[in-house]
């Protein structure tokens, strides 16, 4: 357990949920909350328990984003700094971390709340859920929001978010690309669940082979990409699991995972 005033976690049959639990101001990243979420992620990262992480909101949203009360009452540039570095530490463990990570929205994603979305691997929304990038309605571009966001959607529909500031519908963040899933309200929790039920059946050394390999190519030219995955299934090929499962398949029995 964390920080309970700021996140709350709780385990389940393979899948760490964490809560922002800042429900008063929409679950705001404040910088101790988003350290808070940084290092219980970290704790995470080295939990073999744990093949599946879920994050969400208390009370009305997912999160709006930055804490703006407290930037303003800071005033320094080193706070400024801090804070911005901070976040991009944060969306950055989120990808690297060796598990994958659901971000389960409902109400508003906004600025910063919005990235936390875009950085997650899945993310599932209510149909009444809301998305944003409207720092430029304030003054204040949302230009570390626009890293994760400009690599989970389309460059012209990353712009026009950045650039209107406007509130995207849940069935046009869908359409985006921005989300996996559209739910009612009433049945978000319980489809989250399956989905991180599926996810944590599965061998948690196979996952974050496949995890790290997905974000490495990415970046690569299309021949380095096959050039390094082809290396990476060589590997895999090579881990007990992988042994394990393919042995399963063949005498059509349920896999053992040693997770190695």
């Amino acid at each position: 357990m964390s920080d309970t005033t700021l996140l709350e976690r709780q385990d389940r049959a393979g899948t760490a949920t964490l809560t922002l639990t800042r429900p008063d101001a929409y679950n705001s990243l404040s910088l101790e909350l988003m350290q808070a979420l940084h290092a219980e992620l970290d704790r995470i990262a080295s939990d073999q328990d744990v093949r599946c992480v879920v994050i969400r909101g208390s009370g009305k949203g997912f999160c709006a984003g930055h804490d703006l009360k407290q930037m303003l009452g800071a005033g320094e540039e080193d706070f400024y700094r801090c804070t911005f570095d901070t976040c991009s530490r944060l969306m950055q463990r989120v990808v690297s971390l060796p598990v994958p990570v659901i971000a389960q929205v409902h109400g508003v994603a906004t600025a910063a709340g919005c990235q936390l979305v875009a950085s997650a691997d899945l993310a599932v929304a209510a149909d009444t859920a809301r998305f944003a990038t409207p720092g430029v309605n304030i003054g204040l571009f949302c230009s570390t929001p626009m890293v994760a966001l400009s690599r989970a959607i389309q460059p012209k529909h990353a712009m026009e978010m950045l650039l209107t500031g406007r509130l995207v519908g849940a069935e046009r963040a869908y359409e985006m690309g921005l989300v996996n899933r559209l739910v009612p309200e009433s049945e978000l929790e319980s489809t989250v669940d399956e989905l991180a039920d599926t996810i944590a059946s599965k061998s948690r050394k196979t996952l974050q082979i496949g995890k790290q390999a997905f974000y490495r190519q990415r970046e690569m030219s299309l021949a380095d990409a096959y050039d390094h995955c082809s290396e990476v299934m060589v590997g895999n090929m090579l881990t007990e699991d992988a042994q394990e499962g393919i042995d399963a398949f063949i005498h059509k029995r349920k896999p053992e995972w040693k997770h190695r």
